[in-house]
C-alpha cells in the first residue's frame, strides 16, 4: 500500500487521543470533527448547513471555529471525506483564519479548488491529492482512505490508525452493489479492519430511521429510463450537482433515446466540467449541445438536466418556472423530473417551484409520485452490516439529529457492542482514548454556530435574527421629531411612518391618534429635565407598544428618531 509522511510528531507513549465533533452530532449538516494527539490535530471535514426559517435573511451556518483558532500551531491538516456542502462548505471561512494543508480525493479537491478560487483563497492553500487505498502520516496518526459508495464519485471512509488503535470514520456510506460509478463501499477493506481490530467505530446515522436497505441505483435508472421513452416533448431534470452517477444515467438514457444534453446552471456545468476531465464522466462526442443551440433541436430531441431541485430561488429551473429563464421557456409538452429527495426545510419552496411548472402546463414528476431517487445513506441492515464488519471495542454515531443518534446506538447495542461502550456524543464532547482507562467523555468545548450573512461572518446573532422576526410579523413604526436645542419646544413632528404595519391610507386615523399619545409624553417632561430626550425615546417605545396592542392587537417595532437642532 502507498505510504506518505508529511509530519512527525509524538508517538507511542502516555498522551491521550482526543476526538472532539464541533459540527454534525445533533443537527444535519455543519459535520466537523477534531482529532488530536499532544501537539498535532487534524480536522475531518468543514461542513456547512442551510439556514433554518427562523434565520431570516441568513446565507449559511458554519460550525464555530474557536477551538481551532486557539489551536491553530497544533493544526497540521484538513482531510475531507467527499464534495458535498456539509461537508466542505464551510473551508473557506476557515481557511481565511488558518493555514494547513487539505487532503482529498480527486473530485473533491477538483470542487474545493472551484470554491477557494471564488473566495481568492488558492494563493496560500495546499490542496493534496490521496487515493482510496493509500496512507498518509500526520503526526502520530496514519490515516488511509477507503472507497464507499454515497450520492457523490470519491466518496471515502477513514482509518486512522492512532497510538492507542484504530479509529473508523465512516464518512457518509451506503452499501451498494449495483452502483453505476462503479464506486462500490470497499467491503472487504472495512473486514480487514475488524480483523485486525477497530478501536472505536464512527458512523453515519442520517436514515437510521429507515428499515431495511438502499435502493438500487439501478432501479432509479429504469424508472427514469420508462418516463423519458414515454415523453414526446422536451425533458428537463434537476438534481445535486454533484451527483456524478446520476448524470451518467442521464446521459446513457439520451444516447438510448436520441435525444442531445444541455446542461445549464453554473454548479452543474462546473460538476460536470470536473468530472469529465477525471473521467468519471463519459459523453459521446456530439452529444452536448450549449443553451444558445436549444432551438435548433425538435423538442423531442432534448434533454436537459439542470439545477434548482431544492427550490433555491435563483436556481436555473426556479427561473424556467418563474419564466424569467432568458433562453428556456417551459412550456405544455414539457415533462420536469426532479430526481431528489425534499431536504427537510426546503419542502414550500420546491413546491411553489412545482406548482409554477404545473401553471406553464408541464408535467412535473418527483419523488412523491416515482421512484426516481436513492439515498446516498446507508439504511438500518447496511448500518448493522458496517457494525459486523469492523467489529469494534466502542461505538459513536455521528452525522445526525440526536433522535438518530439515540436509534443509533441503540441498533449498535443489538448488534452486541456492549452498552457502557456505546458514546452519546455531542458538539463539543471531549472523547479521550488512552493507554489503559476506558474511552470516555472527559470533559467539553464551547462550540455555536456562526451565521453567515452577505459578507459579514458572526455579525448576525439572536438579537438580531428576533428584530428581523419582529419586523416580517410585525412591521414597525418610524417616529420623526426634532426640538430646538435652546428651548426645547418641537419644531417637526411628531411624523410617523408605518413599514408592514398598517395601511396608512386604510387606517390614518390610528397613527394619528398615535401622534397624539407621543405629544402627551412630550408635554409630561418638561425642558429642564435632564437627558429629556432619552427619557422622551423611551417613554414614547413603551407607550405606543401598549396603545397599538390595545387597539389593533399588534405589537410592531417602535423606532423613535428624536433629535436637537
Amino acid at each position: 500500500m502507498p505510504f506518505r509522511r508529511y509530519w512527525t510528531g509524538c508517538g507511542r507513549g502516555k498522551h491521550v487521543v482526543k476526538l472532539i465533533p464541533l459540527g454534525g452530532l445533533g443537527e444535519i449538516g455543519l459535520n466537523m470533527m477534531v482529532l488530536e494527539c499532544h501537539e498535532t490535530l487534524f480536522v475531518i471535514d468543514v461542513g456547512l448547513m442551510f439556514p433554518e426559517d427562523y434565520m431570516l435573511g441568513v446565507d449559511y451556518v458554519i460550525p464555530d471555529m474557536s477551538y481551532l483558532k486557539q489551536n491553530v500551531k497544533k493544526l497540521a491538516g484538513i482531510v475531507l471525506t467527499h464534495a458535498h456542502e456539509d461537508h466542505i462548505g464551510a473551508l473557506p471561512y476557515l481557511l481565511r483564519e488558518v493555514h494547513a494543508p487539505v487532503f482529498g480525493a480527486p473530485f473533491t479537491l477538483g470542487l474545493v479548488r472551484h470554491k477557494l478560487e471564488e473566495h481568492d483563497l488558492m494563493g496560500h492553500t495546499a490542496l493534496h491529492t490521496v487515493l482510496p487505498g493509500e496512507t498518509l502520516k500526520i503526526g502520530p496518526f496514519a490515516l488511509e482512505f477507503i472507497r464507499v459508495n454515497h450520492s457523490v464519485v470519491d466518496g471515502v471512509g477513514i482509518a486512522i490508525g492512532t497510538p492507542y488503535g484504530t479509529i473508523v470514520h465512516t464518512g457518509d456510506f451506503k452499501f451498494s452493489h449495483t452502483c453505476v460509478d462503479g464506486m462500490a463501499t470497499d467491503v472487504s477493506r472495512f473486514a480487514r479492519c475488524g480483523e485486525q481490530g477497530v478501536l472505536a467505530l464512527l458512523s453515519d446515522s442520517t436514515n437510521v430511521e429507515n428499515a431495511g436497505h438502499t435502493v438500487s441505483d439501478c432501479e432509479v435508472a429504469e424508472v427514469l429510463a420508462g418516463i423519458c421513452q414515454r415523453c414526446t416533448g422536451r425533458i428537463i431534470i434537476a438534481l445535486f450537482a454533484s451527483n456524478v452517477g446520476r448524470i451518467q444515467q442521464i446521459v446513457e438514457i439520451a444516447v438510448a433515446t436520441g435525444r442531445k444534453v444541455l446542461f445549464n446552471g453554473r454548479s452543474i456545468e462546473v460538476s460536470v466540467q470536473i468530472a469529465q476531465s477525471l473521467g468519471y464522466l463519459r459523453i459521446p462526442e456530439g452529444m452536448q449541445i450549449e443553451v444558445d443551440q436549444v432551438r435548433q433541436f425538435p423538442e423531442d430531441e432534448v434533454i436537459i438536466i439542470t439545477t434548482g431541485s431544492q427550490g433555491e430561488p435563483m436556481s436555473a429551473l426556479a427561473r424556467m418556472a418563474a419564466g424569467t429563464h432568458r433562453q428556456i421557456k417551459i412550456m405544455p409538452e414539457d415533462t420536469v423530473i426532479l430526481s431528489s429527495k425534499f431536504i427537510p426545510g426546503n419542502e414550500r419552496a420546491i413546491t411553489n417551484i412545482i406548482n409554477d411548472l404545473y401553471r406553464c402546463g408541464a408535467t412535473v414528476v418527483y419523488e412523491k409520485i416515482a421512484r426516481i431517487h436513492v439515498s446516498g445513506h446507508a439504511f438500518q441492515e447496511e448500518l448493522k452490516m458496517m457494525i459486523r464488519l469492523t467489529r469494534p471495542r466502542y461505538f459513536i454515531p455521528i452525522h445526525g439529529e440526536y433522535r438518530h443518534l439515540v436509534q443509533h446506538a441503540r441498533l449498535a447495542e443489538q448488534e452486541g457492542i456492549a452498552k457502557e461502550n456505546i458514546l452519546l456524543v455531542q458538539n463539543g464532547d471531549m472523547v479521550t482514548f488512552g493507554p489503559c482507562e476506558a474511552a470516555a467523555v472527559t470533559g467539553s468545548i464551547m462550540t455555536g454556530r456562526l451565521l453567515i450573512d452577505g459578507k459579514g461572518v458572526g455579525d448576525v446573532g439572536r438579537s438580531v435574527l428576533k428584530e428581523r422576526r419582529l419586523l416580517s410579523e410585525e412591521g414597525m413604526v418610524v417616529i420623526n421629531m426634532a426640538f430646538d436645542e435652546e428651548t426645547g419646544v418641537v419644531i417637526y413632528g411628531p411624523d410617523l411612518v408605518s413599514k408592514g404595519f398598517v395601511f396608512e391610507t386604510e387606517t390614518g386615523h390610528l397613527l394619528d391618534d398615535a401622534q397624539c399619545v407621543v405629544l402627551e409624553i412630550v408635554e409630561d417632561v418638561p425642558p429642564e429635565v435632564p437627558n429629556r430626550l432619552e427619557i422622551i425615546r423611551s417613554r414614547v417605545q413603551s407607550a405606543l407598544r401598549q396603545y397599538f396592542f390595545f387597539t389593533i392587537g399588534r405589537r410592531p417595532l417602535i423606532m423613535p428618531f428624536i433629535i436637537e437642532v
